[in-house]
């Protein structure tokens, strides 16, 4: 009997130091801790696999900042090939921060030497004032040396992130950011507007001088910016966020955006598996002392039809009618929901919806008005 093809997401909970504007869960890196936490990822992969039920097709450690942990992630990956719990050709990505695989030595190529086959800087911006007010730990220099190391570790699937809406950004520093990615042959973008959560260091400095962030109508600008240029440079975008070269599409995320299963290893991962979605306490000592993590329902029917078209409306690929009526919803039913859609939010075709660039700017009203 074949085994079912599922991704399996590790966040990896350690920081250098916190970012401006970052509200993940993360706590100070220390190596003893680190060493502790590995063994409890491939303690609590290790029941998934004895099943002999599953195998992975996407690997991401995500954070956090997992670039810190290139030996320990490297033990994990190790465990996963030798269990022959990778399906052949597996997406492996590791997130990556500038500073981190500046400063080590060989971070990149014990990634590369352990299987994995994509990495995501964060390079946020290649701006000095921009990366200065985001409290990043880089300048535009470790960036682009990062970007080139990676080439030379002998990574071709290279992404970066990039932030929208930054105070002081402009369209110029924006350009001089993307055109630096691509002289740098970066196969992939996730551009992210940058949202000020509640209780972080940038929330602070809103309150005292809110006219120091541009507003929505200058955001949305550098957004439509961003992916102009992007198009115009060979990167499709595929997802309201996320561009890419033809055929370096992130495999992981899409399986996220198409509701296919993972499985969430670590504290504060999350996981879709057994028509559940569940997730685990954000307690690193508990994840380290537990024989297998603990974890909390947090819906217990998430594969109805309004989650399925939340998700998939998300990505330039849409809905079609077809897979609509397979979900109990007509037709006639999406075309009536579309009517009351701005006209210029929406490509409607023979087969299906999906959402424009400026649909992608008003996303939130106009998926709700279509489930």
């Amino acid at each position: 009997m074949p085994r079912k093809e599922i991704s399996l997401y590790v966040h990896v909970p350690f920081c250098a130091g916190k970012c401006a504007y970052c509200d993940f869960y993360s706590i100070p890196y220390e190596r003893i801790t680190a060493d502790l936490y590995k063994s409890a990822v491939i303690r609590n992969v290790k029941r998934y696999v004895e099943t002999g039920q599953i195998v992975f097709d996407t690997v991401y450690f995500g954070g956090g900042t997992p670039s810190l942990l290139p030996g320990e992630i490297a033990e994990i990956t190790a465990f996963l090939r030798e269990s022959g719990a990778l399906s052949e050709n597996a997406e492996i990505s590791v997130e990556a921060n500038p500073s981190d695989i500046c400063a080590a030595e060989n971070a990149l190529g014990t990634l590369r030497g352990a299987s994995v086959n994509r990495v995501s800087v964060g390079a946020q911006s290649l701006n000095e004032g921009e990366l200065r007010f985001l409290g990043r730990r880089h300048d535009p220099k470790m960036a682009a040396a990062a970007l080139a190391n990676a080439r030379k570790a002998g990574f071709e699937n290279i992404s970066a992130d990039i932030m929208l809406g930054i105070p002081g950004q402009t369209a110029d520093s924006l350009y001089r950011t993307l055109g630096a990615l691509a002289e740098h042959r970066v196969v992939h973008v996730s551009a992210y507007i940058l949202k000020i959560e509640e209780g972080t260091p940038l929330a602070a400095v809103r309150l005292r001088s809110p006219e120091a962030f541009p507003g929505e109508d200058e955001t949305a600008e550098l957004y439509l910016r961003a992916a102009d240029f992007l198009g115009e440079n060979g990167f499709a975008q595929y997802e309201i966020s996320n561009f890419a070269k033809p055929g370096f599409e992130c495999a992981h995320n899409l399986k996220y955006w198409r509701c296919g299963e993972y499985i969430g290893l670590g504290p504060a991962a999350h996981s879709f598996y057994g028509k559940k979605r569940f997730a685990v306490p954000k307690d690193v000592e508990g994840f380290i002392a537990a024989l297998t993590q603990e974890t909390y329902v947090t819906e217990e029917n998430p594969a109805d039809f309004g989650e399925w078209a939340m998700l998939k409306l998300r990505l330039t690929e849409g809905i079609t009618f077809a897979e609509c009526e397979e979900r109990g919803v007509k037709r006639e039913t999406l075309l009536e929901r579309a009517s009351a859609v701005p006209r210029r939010c929406l490509r409607i075709s023979e087969t299906g919806v999906s959402l424009t660039a400026e649909g992608f700017l008003a996303a939130n009203s106009v998926i709700s008005a279509m489930i």
